[in-house]
């Protein structure tokens, strides 16, 4: 997109390469926002169908426009400070998860050469970036100065630290048998890679513990059900964002929602081949891969859907049992096993 600028424009490389950026932030960005819309349509919609009732059904055509009505209403909202609240911090907050929740976009492959940022380090990028949502969580309870945001952030804090450890070792076994972290050359490193017919590591009975372990790590990093104890109404009232109305609130909401497509995009770009087709079959490769992405996205998002309309929230004991006890040292017998077999697969042990 650079040299177009540079070339039909005439623009000098400076200014094309901005210009193009800009371009490319924008075609992400403004997409993202309506998908999100889109997607907390349909979540509540299959809610709904699991719960046996209509949900969305009378604003515009099928309910679609709900959620641009619920966006409406926020935003004609009074935007609410408790007289107490460091107001500084307190608007601050929503504005860093926001915006977090935005530039991790930036190193996802849509297609085979398709990304706003090429870079070589993207999987540690995305990790470092997703890392800093704890402080817009952090901010937000301790800022509203009441007892029921803060000890959701508190709550917050260590169920998200808790999570990206096992995260972190689970990604280790992906960076091992891919050899890069850039997300393009992970997404390659997974063509043919069962049987040279299935294209994804969660093929592999090595890694697809691994793809189980991070999925519902996803479902906990996010919030989401049943490790929603962040927002449990019985005992926190509405969690960290108890005291937030209007555009303040509706950035936690895009926020959230935002993060939840970034997991299941990782999902399906980490183990199930990404823009890739699942079987390495030259008529499948007729399909766009950004069409394959986006089946695999929507089906995560459906999985993520259906656990929060059937699962019973667990108890915060159980959450971080779950986290330190199970997933931790299975994460860290799955990077021994996996660096032993690359081992011996690619150097061989000596005699």
């Amino acid at each position: 997109m650079t040299a177009f600028f540079q070339n039909t424009i005439g623009l000098p490389f400076g200014w094309a390469w901005f210009i193009a950026t800009i371009v490319g932030i924008l075609v992400i960005a403004l997409p993202l926002m309506l998908a999100v819309a889109m997607i907390i349509y349909a979540d509540r919609k299959i809610w709904a169908a699991m719960a046996l009732r209509r949900g969305p059904n009378v604003v515009g055509p099928l309910g679609l426009l709900q959620s641009f009505a619920d966006g409406l209403k926020v935003f004609l909202q009074e935007t609410i400070i408790p007289s107490s609240a460091n107001k500084t911090l307190f608007l601050i907050a929503p504005i860093i998860t926001f915006t977090v929740a935005l530039i991790v976009w930036a190193v996802v492959p849509w297609q085979a050469g398709v990304v706003l940022s090429n870079i070589n380090v993207g999987l540690l990028y995305i990790l470092a970036a997703s890392s800093l949502g704890v402080y817009g969580i952090i901010l937000a309870g301790w800022s509203s100065n009441s007892k029921y945001p803060f000890y959701s952030a508190i709550r917050a804090a260590a169920q998200m630290v808790s999570y990206e450890v096992s995260i972190g070792f689970v990604l280790i076994s992906v960076v091992l048998w891919a050899g890069t972290f850039n997300l393009g050359g992970i997404v390659e490193a997974q063509q043919g890679h069962v049987l040279g017919l299935f294209n994804g590591f969660g093929f592999n009975p090595l890694l697809f513990p691994m793809a189980v372990v991070f999925f519902i790590s996803s479902l906990a990093e996010t919030q989401r059900a049943p490790f929603d104890l962040t927002e449990a109404e019985s005992e926190l009232v509405a969690g960290y964002q108890t005291e937030y109305s209007s555009m303040s609130f509706a950035l936690y909401w895009l926020g959230e929602y935002a993060n939840v497509l970034l997991m299941c995009t990782l999902n399906a770009t980490l183990f199930w081949g990404g823009y890739l087709p699942p079987v390495d079959w030259a008529p499948l490769y007729l399909v766009p891969g950004i069409l394959w992405l986006f089946a695999k996205i929507l089906f995560f998002f459906f999985v993520f859907s259906w656990v929060k309309a059937t699962v019973p929230r667990y108890r915060y004991d159980q959450l971080m049992r779950l986290g330190w006890k199970i997933f931790l040292p299975l994460s860290l017998t799955f990077v021994f096993l996996v660096s032993g077999y690359l081992m011996w697969l690619r150097v061989g042990f000596p005699a």
